[in-house]
C-alpha cells in the first residue's frame, strides 16, 4: 500500500523529470534551447534553462494520472497556476522581462488561485489554538494576505537560484519537510503527502544534472513553480505557513535584508544584483559547493526543528534562527565590504 500510494508517484515523477532531462541534453534541438550566458551562475559558458520545463511536465503529469489523488478545485488552480507559470516563464526566459511585467505575472497568478479557493484565513497561536485573520474571508483582504506569502516565497526562491543545486535542494529539502508534517498523526493529510512526494520526485531528478558543474539549468520556469509549489502547499495543506516559513527563514532572511540594503541605499528592490549571500560567500573564496551544502545543512536543521515542534516551539524557533540568520548577513556583509576595501 505504501508502495504505490507514495513510492509510484516518486518513482514517476523522478523518472519523467530525468527522461525529459536527457532528451534535452541529448537532442541538439533542445540543446541548444534558451541558451544563455550565465555570470551569476559562477561561469560563463551557454547552458539551456529547460530543467523547470522538465519538473513541471512531470508534476503535471505525475499528478493527473495519480490514482489516489482526487482533484479538487485547490488542486487545479495549483496545475493552472503550474501552466501559466510554464509560458510566462518561457516567455522571460527568451526576452528577459522587466521587473515591472514579472509582478504584475506574480499578482494575476495569486489572483488565479485565489478564484480557485486557496485562502490563508488563520495562523497558529503560539500558547494555543489559532489566531483567525480579520476579514481574511472577504476579497481585497483575503487576497492581500495569499498576495504577501505567494510573492515572498516565489521570489525569495527565484532569487536564490545564482549558484548551481541551491534553489532545487532547498526546495527539496522543504517539500521532504512537508511530506513528514502531512503524515503526523494530529495532522495526517495523505493528498498532500502525495503531491509532496511528487514534487520530491522531479526535483531530485532535476538535480541530478544540476548540481555543479551544473548541465542544465532550472530557469524562469523552474525557480518560479519551486516556490509556487511551496507556497501553494503550504495554504492547501490548512495553512501551514509557520513550519514552511521555519524552514524557508534562510532564503527569506537573506530576501528581506537584501530589500532593506536596497531601500537603504535609494536602489529598486527588484533590479538583481549580487548583494545575496550565496554571491558574497562568492566573493569571500567559498567554492559553489560549499556554498550548497551550507545551506542544505542550515535548513536541515532548521526542518528537523520545524517537524520536531509544536507552535510554541516553532514561535521561539522562528525569532531565535532569525536572530542567528541576521547576525551571519550582517556579518557576511561586513566581511565582504571590509574585502573589497583592502
Amino acid at each position: 500500500m505504501v508502495t504505490s500510494l507514495f513510492l509510484t508517484p516518486f518513482l514517476t515523477a523522478f523518472t519523467l523529470t530525468a527522461g525529459f532531462i536527457l532528451l534535452f541534453l541529448l537532442t541538439p534541438l533542445f540543446r541548444r534551447a534558451l541558451w544563455r550566458s550565465e555570470k551569476r551562475h559562477g561561469y560563463k559558458k551557454n547552458i539551456s534553462r529547460l530543467g523547470g520545463v522538465a519538473m513541471l511536465g512531470a508534476f503535471v503529469f505525475s499528478v493527473f494520472f495519480d490514482p489516489h489523488l482526487v482533484l479538487t478545485r485547490e488542486f487545479y488552480g495549483l496545475l493552472f497556476g503550474g501552466g501559466l507559470i510554464l509560458i510566462f516563464g518561457l516567455w522571460d526566459d527568451v526576452s528577459e522581462l522587466g521587473w515591472k511585467i514579472q509582478v504584475f505575472f506574480q499578482v494575476a497568478l495569486t489572483a488565479l488561485i485565489f478564484i480557485f479557493g486557496m485562502r490563508i484565513t488563520t495562523i497558529s497561536n503560539p500558547f494555543g489554538g489559532v489566531w483567525l485573520l480579520p476579514y481574511s474571508n472577504f476579497v481585497i483582504p483575503g487576497f492581500c494576505i495569499l498576495l504577501v506569502w505567494v510573492f515572498l516565497v516565489m521570489n525569495a526562491m527565484n532569487w536564490l537560484d545564482g549558484v548551481d543545486g541551491l534553489c532545487g535542494g532547498v526546495t527539496l529539502i522543504t517539500l521532504v519537510a512537508i511530506f513528514f508534517l502531512s503524515l503526523k498523526p494530529e495532522v495526517f493529510q495523505p493528498p498532500i503527502a502525495i503531491l509532496s512526494v511528487i514534487g520530491i520526485g522531479a526535483t531530485v531528478g532535476f538535480l541530478l544534472f544540476n548540481m555543479y558543474p551544473a548541465r542544465i539549468l532550472a530557469g524562469t520556469v523552474g525557480s518560479m513553480f519551486l516556490g509556487f509549489l511551496v507556497a501553494t502547499l503550504a495554504v492547501i495543506a490548512g495553512t501551514k505557513i509557520a513550519t514552511a516559513l521555519l524552514v524557508l527563514s534562510l532564503p527569506i532572511a537573506d530576501a528581506l535584508f537584501v530589500v532593506w540594503q536596497r531601500l537603504r541605499e535609494g536602489a529598486s528592490i527588484f533590479r538583481p544584483d549580487r548583494r545575496h549571500l550565496h554571491y558574497k560567500l562568492l566573493e569571500l573564496g567559498w567554492s559553489e559547493r560549499r556554498i550548497a551544502w551550507f545551506f542544505f545543512c542550515i535548513t536541515t536543521l532548521i526542518a528537523l526543528v520545524a517537524l520536531n515542534t509544536q507552535a510554541l516551539g516553532k514561535f521561539f524557533a522562528l525569532l531565535l534562527v532569525l536572530g542567528i540568520l541576521f547576525s551571519l548577513l550582517f556579518f557576511v556583509d561586513y566581511k565582504t565590504r571590509t574585502r573589497e576595501k583592502i
